[in-house]
């Protein structure tokens, strides 16, 4: 984790007018100057880089005033010198200089998801915002029936109630601490696009949007490209899922056209949609087994969850986690103290210090998270021998996805016998009811993995103005998801702030880009296996040779575009969301001949 920085960079020359008269009539850089420069700046961001890792992990178990004390002056800090060198990095625009530096360069200038204004004190109060932003977010509870509620006790309600008065008065409750958060986000949106200008970008969007090795625009282009593409799968599997709705809570609750209700999903941000499969399974094909009652019929505790994680690494010839992690990671929710429980993985000293931070519940939601944050850490570990600039994912898509191609074997029920949890693979029989288990959370998750930055996009350039936060959410929601609220908002509403990555500041196109990478990877390597039957029951575990070239993949960081190492793996140069068609083809043909004689879409 390198706090406050992009986890993924790309290209943008700066504007020239930042620079002084003095400074242009300069003697002109050399190639030596540049490399100097570089090298001394990857020194001196690696030093502040695990200072403020180890402050915001401090902070992240162990919340307290002195902690965000910490955290904001270490992270301040850290901005700070970040902006500066990347203003120093326009310097040497112009200078030819080898391949390898002139990428650096690059990264440089686009390193950071919240560059300060450049002006004193400003990078201290923009630290300071961020941490009170993210920790009002992790301590924030509401009332409901006469107790205290936190997030993980609210979702526990959402993803097991079928009332929809509970679910409306759970889904509103948690949403009641985000509106205090209103002016500080507007505030930290301000100060961070004034930082993002002095970069040379239009708006932090744009500073967002760039890296990925392509133009912003372009990038804004593509994700437009990628939803087309499973666009109409989604539209069917929203239209099974509200028909289901419709014959459980009726027209009053659930119209059988139009939007779905969003706290009837199962999910506090109707993001994933597995909660309730037993409110749409097909009633004509069941599954022989529970992933949930598996895992505590067989004694798992969260312990044992991550061993098994890691247990699959291993099996494609990854060496095992260091002492340390197991020593030092926050596996389960400490009772003494407030601690962020948002599931995260970590590199504290950009070598060997990788840790997970969960509260973890036994459970198939939490297997399948343990695999997707060990897959971090992994990624953290093959590229610690990179240079600093370059000890990141190939862009932060990559990141997300490899542990999610890793979940995509370790959800099948073939990796379920190969570990002990079941004792017979089951028949095609079961086929669709995986696909939809599996789909509800994939599939269901895509519209809202775009909308996130999409609406950011516009919050950043102005498009969407602070008194019209909530609305304009509620109407990318709608434009996407095919969702409304239970109920109209109210006046001071701030919907955004009630999911963690907005109030966390995390860039959120990676998520959709991970959703399309995953299946991507998943298809290569099963090929690459040999495998001749339905992508959907292919596991790698235990393949080596898989692993091998894998991680070769890995090795490789940010030391070159994305599509140079999407290639080394895959053989493909462009990112393409066919391969999870192919996954999901026997279900989305069941789901057309599902919904023959609805009206779907919204």
């Amino acid at each position: 984790m390198k706090p406050l920085l992009m986890t993924s960079l790309a290209s943008l020359a700066l504007a020239s007018c930042g620079l002084s008269a003095q400074a242009a009539t300069r003697a002109a850089p050399t190639p030596a100057e540049a490399k100097a420069f570089i090298t001394k700046a990857e020194a001196d961001l690696a030093k502040a880089n695990i200072y403020a890792a180890k402050a915001s992990w401090v902070r992240a178990t162990y919340i307290t005033e002195d902690t965000q004390w910490l955290e904001a002056k270490a992270g301040a800090e850290q901005n700070e010198m970040a902006t500066r060198l990347a203003k120093q990095a326009a310097r040497y625009n112009s200078v030819k200089v080898d391949a390898v530096t002139r990428r650096k360069l690059d990264l440089l200038k686009r390193s950071l998801v919240l560059p300060a204004p450049d002006r004193a004190g400003a990078a201290d109060a923009l630290a300071t915002i961020a941490s009170r932003l993210d920790s009002t977010y992790s301590t924030g509870k509401f009332s409901y029936n006469g107790k205290t509620l936190t997030l993980n006790d609210a979702e526990d309600i959402l993803a097991t109630s079928r009332d929809p008065a509970v679910t409306k008065a759970v889904w509103e409750g948690w949403r009641t601490i985000s509106p205090p958060m209103r002016k500080d986000y507007a505030e930290l949106i301000s100060m961070a696009n004034e930082g993002s200008r002095s970069l040379g970008y239009k708006d932090t969007g744009a500073l967002w949007r760039s890296g990925y090795d392509m133009n912003p625009d372009a990038f804004a282009k593509e994700t437009d490209r990628l939803w087309t593409q499973v666009q109409p799968f989604y539209k069917n599997l929203h239209c099974y899922v509200r028909a289901r709705l419709n014959e459980k809570y009726g027209d009053l609750i659930q119209p059988r056209t139009g939007p779905i209700r969003a706290d009837l999903l199962g999910n506090m941000w109707a993001q994933e949609w597995g909660h309730i499969y037993d409110v749409v399974a097909p009633k004509t094909q069941a599954s022989s087994y529970n992933l949930d009652h598996l895992l505590v019929s067989h004694g798992y505790d969260p312990i044992k969850m991550v061993k098994t994680g890691e247990g699959f690494y291993s099996s494609i010839g990854m060496p095992p986690l260091p002492q340390t992690f197991w020593e030092r990671s926050q596996i389960t929710r400490p009772r003494d103290r407030e601690v962020v429980c948002h599931a995260s993985a970590w590199d504290l000293d950009d070598r060997s210090d990788i840790r997970i931070k969960m509260c973890t519940q036994v459970g198939a939601e939490d297997f399948v998270t343990i695999h997707h944050e060990l897959g971090h850490n992994y990624y953290q570990r093959a590229y610690q021998d990179q240079p600093f600039l370059f000890k990141s994912g190939a862009n932060d898509g990559f990141h997300e996805a490899i542990g999610d191609f890793a979940a995509l074997s370790a959800l099948t029920p073939t990796y379920l016998k190969q570990i002990g949890l079941i004792d017979t693979v089951p028949g095609d029989e079961e086929d669709i009811p995986f696909l939809l288990k599996t789909a509800m959370d994939k599939i269901a998750f895509l519209p809202f993995g775009l909308l996130v930055d999409k609406w950011r996009w516009q919050v950043f350039s102005g498009e969407i103005q602070p008194d019209q936060y909530n609305d304009a959410w509620w109407a990318l929601v709608k434009q996407y998801q095919g969702l409304t609220p239970p109920s109209a908002r109210p006046a001071n509403a701030f919907d955004p702030g009630a999911k963690y990555h907005v109030p966390g500041n995390t860039p959120y196109m990676r998520y959709f880009l991970a959703r399309i990478y995953q299946f991507q990877f998943h298809r290569a390597a099963c090929q690459q296996a040999g495998w001749t039957g339905p992508l959907h029951r292919c596991s790698i575990y235990g393949n080596e040779k898989i692993g091998k070239k894998f991680n070769t993949m890995l090795e490789m960081g940010q030391s070159k575009p994305w599509p140079d190492a999407l290639e080394a793996f895959t053989g493909q140069r462009q990112t393409d969301a066919s391969a999870l068609t192919d996954y999901f083809k026997p279900l989305d043909a069941w789901l057309t001949e599902q919904n023959k004689g609805e009206v779907c879409g919204w």
